[in-house]
């Protein structure tokens, strides 16, 4: 039999890795973006091609059958070959017109980026930046984006990070909010103040009390993980959130909390791929990025 006539969809392979990788249809599906019905179904056809049942239901959810790990590590392998392959393609691009993505936070997004990216679309107009604003880690390996701006340091070996600098966060309040408390000099004084949390836990809460106040889940009467929302609130007098200092102290309508409390220190880093630093449109965005955003 020949090459021609192995009638392998890739697409098949994909949806068994990552079922593998999820540990659930309904998890892989949405990783995807189709419904877990054609996922079922593409897993399915590729275990009647290849003669082989890959999954098995149990009471801990869905298995993978001695068949399926030994499958396993042919389709890592594959994917692996596939984003070889196309990272090689995209490190002899030389030309310095194409896109460029870009993922930040969506305040870096917002506050950090705009006048940046605008300096460089007047120094290279050729290059279409694609801004992905999230609060979420965009996979590099993956290119859900060709360059990070993150608040850690990354460990995957096959990614190259560059420190910016030391930003310094603080907690915030709208100045019409704050006259609500006589004294603002220790965190027991705001111990009655509305907050705002990212999401549903007591990460923000446990975070404060290391910092001296004394919090329920009463204080907390807004969930909002979008970070740009959250600070609209903020400003609007609906509670305290916190900022970095770029932002927060050139903003006329809030004034830090507790003016006497040490700053959060948030590292910038940016990140990228090491073998699409070879691009030249990648290698003069990370660059130019490292220029202005730098220490």
């Amino acid at each position: 039999m020949t090459w021609q006539d192995r009638h392998f969809d890739w697409n098949h392979a994909k949806a068994f890795l990552i079922t593998a990788e999820q540990g659930s249809f309904s998890a892989a599906a949405k990783v995807l973006k189709i419904t877990q019905p054609t996922l079922g179904r593409q897993v399915s056809a590729l275990e009647m091609q290849l003669g082989a049942t890959l999954f098995e239901r149990s009471a801990r959810g869905l298995l993978l059958t001695p068949s399926g790990h030994e499958l396993l590590v042919y389709v890592r392998a594959m994917q692996e070959a596939a984003e070889k392959l196309y990272m090689a393609a995209g490190s002899h691009a030389k030309s310095l017109v194409g896109k460029v993505s870009i993922s930040a936070s969506e305040s870096a997004a917002a506050h950090i980026l705009p006048p940046v990216l605008s300096k460089l679309h007047q120094q290279a107009p050729g290059i279409q930046i694609e801004l992905l604003a999230t609060n979420e880690s965009s996979d590099l390996l993956r290119r859900e984006a060709d360059i990070a701006l993150r608040s850690y340091r990354p460990t995957q070996p096959d990614l190259i990070a560059r420190k910016l600098r030391d930003e310094r966060a603080h907690l915030y309040g709208a100045k019409s909010y704050l006259q609500k408390f006589s004294r603002r000099s220790v965190p027991a004084d705001l111990n009655q103040a509305d907050f705002m949390a990212f999401e549903h836990s007591t990460i923000m809460q446990d975070e404060l009390k290391k910092r001296g106040f004394t919090l329920t889940a009463a204080n907390f009467p807004f969930v909002v993980a979008n970070h740009l929302v959250q600070w609209q609130l903020v400003k609007q007098g609906a509670g305290l959130g916190f900022m970095v200092e770029d932002v927060g102290d050139n903003e006329p309508l809030v004034e830090r909390a507790l003016p006497g409390m040490p700053a959060y220190d948030v590292e910038l880093w940016l990140v990228i791929h090491r073998e699409l630093h070879t691009s030249a449109r990648l290698r003069l965005v990370f660059d130019f990025l490292v220029e202005q955003l730098g220490q």
